[in-house]
C-alpha cells in the first residue's frame, strides 16, 4: 500500500485508515459502483495471497508488519457491503460516522483477533492465513453492524 507498512508506528492501523478515507473518496466523490469494487477486492485478494507468499518465502516471519494489503483487504469488506445495502441513503455526515464506528471495530477485531480471526492466524502461516484473518474480522464487522440494524432499526 505504497510504503505505509514501512512507517515504525501503527501501520495496520493506519493502512485502515487511510482505506477507510480512500472508500470515501472512492464512493462519495467518484460515485465509483460497490458492487464493481467487490469484484476487484476480490482480484485484490487473489493477488495479495501469491504476493505474500513470495515476500514471506525466505523469512521467519510470515506476518511482518510491513504487509498492510490485508488490512486494505479486511477493512474494505464492511465498507463495501454497507455501500451496496445502503447506496446514497444516508446523510454525508452519518456515512462518515458509520466508516469511523466500522474503522474501530475491525481494530478491535483484528488486534484482538476472537475466533475464527485467530485460527487463521496461528495455523496457516503463509498469505492465506495473513489475508484470511483480516477478511474474518472485516466479517465481525459487518455482523455487530447487521445485529444492530435488526435490533435497533
Amino acid at each position: 500500500m505504497f510504503g505505509i507498512g514501512n512507517i515504525s508506528k501503527i501501520p495496520g492501523s493506519l493502512a485502515s485508515l487511510i482505506t477507510v478515507l480512500f472508500l470515501l473518496l472512492l464512493f462519495h466523490y467518484l460515485k465509483i459502483s460497490a458492487s464493481l469494487f467487490l469484484i476487484f477486492l476480490l482480484v485484490i485478494f487473489v493477488a495479495s495471497i501469491f504476493s505474500i507468499n513470495t515476500f514471506v518465502e525466505d523469512k521467519d516471519n510470515k506476518d511482518p508488519r510491513e504487509i498492510v494489503i490485508d488490512e486494505f483487504i479486511g477493512q474494505s469488506i464492511p465498507i463495501c457491503l454497507y455501500e451496496i445495502g445502503h447506496p446514497n441513503t444516508n446523510s454525508f455526515s452519518e456515512t462518515v460516522t458509520i466508516y469511523f464506528v466500522m474503522f474501530i471495530l475491525f481494530r478491535i477485531f483484528d488486534i484482538t483477533k476472537p475466533y475464527p480471526v485467530s485460527y487463521y492466524d496461528k495455523n496457516f502461516k503463509n498469505g492465506f492465513g495473513v489475508v484470511m484473518d483480516d477478511i474474518c474480522a472485516g466479517l465481525y464487522v459487518v455482523a455487530i453492524l447487521v445485529t444492530y440494524m435488526i435490533l435497533f432499526a
